[in-house]
C-alpha cells in the first residue's frame, strides 16, 4: 500500500509538502544555531552592555583600523616581542596561532593546526613547530613541512608588530 501525498492548497495559495516543511525547519534550526553561537568572544572586558564605539565597523561589518585601533578583539596585544624567543616561538591556543621569531626582530605567525589531520601543534623547538599526533614538523621561518606525514605548509596568520607589542591583524 502506498501513502498518498496531500498537496491541497493552503489558504494562501501555497502547496505544503514534506520537503518544504523539512527544508523550512532545517533553515530555521540553522538560524537558531547561528544566532546562539554569538561572536565567540568570551573575554570579559567589563563593557558587555556598552555600545560599540562609532566608526569601529564599516557598513559591511568589517573593522576599520584607520578609525579605531584600540579596544578591538583583533587589535588586543597577543604577546610582547620579548615573549617570543629568537629561533623559537610560542603557541597561542585560544587564538589558534603560533608566533615565531626565526631571526632577531623578524616575527612570523601561522595557524596552530597541523595540515595533516588538524591536530593542534604543541611545541616549538629546534627550529620547528611540532605536531604530537603523527610527528609532523614545520619550519618556524615559513611554515613549510620539515617532516611528514603533513604535505602542506602551515597557513600563515596575519600579525602586526607595533613597538614591543605583537597583535593579530
Amino acid at each position: 500500500m502506498t501513502a498518498s501525498r496531500d498537496t491541497s492548497p493552503l489558504p494562501t495559495g501555497h502547496h505544503l509538502t514534506r520537503r518544504t516543511v523539512v527544508t523550512a525547519a532545517g533553515a530555521g534550526s540553522l538560524a537558531v544555531v547561528l544566532i546562539g553561537c554569538g561572536s565567540g568572544d568570551d573575554s570579559d572586558d567589563g563593557d558587555k552592555g556598552a555600545p560599540e564605539p562609532a566608526g569601529k565597523k564599516d557598513e559591511k561589518g568589517e573593522e576599520s583600523e584607520e578609525k579605531d585601533t584600540g579596544g578591538a578583539a583583533a587589535a588586543a596585544v597577543l604577546a610582547r616581542t620579548a615573549d617570543i624567543p629568537v629561533g623559537g616561538g610560542k603557541i597561542f591556543k585560544d587564538e589558534g596561532v603560533v608566533v615565531t621569531q626565526p631571526t632577531k626582530g623578524r616575527f612570523k605567525a601561522f595557524s596552530n593546526r597541523c595540515t595533516h589531520k588538524q591536530c593542534p601543534v604543541t611545541s616549538v623547538e629546534g627550529g620547528t613547530i611540532n605536531c604530537p599526533c603523527h610527528g609532523s614538523k614545520f619550519d618556524i621561518a615559513d611554515g613549510s613541512v620539515r617532516q611528514s606525514p603533513a604535505t602542506s605548509p602551515l597557513p600563515p596568520a596575519e600579525i602586526r608588530v607595533e613597538g614591543d607589542a605583537i597583535r593579530l591583524a
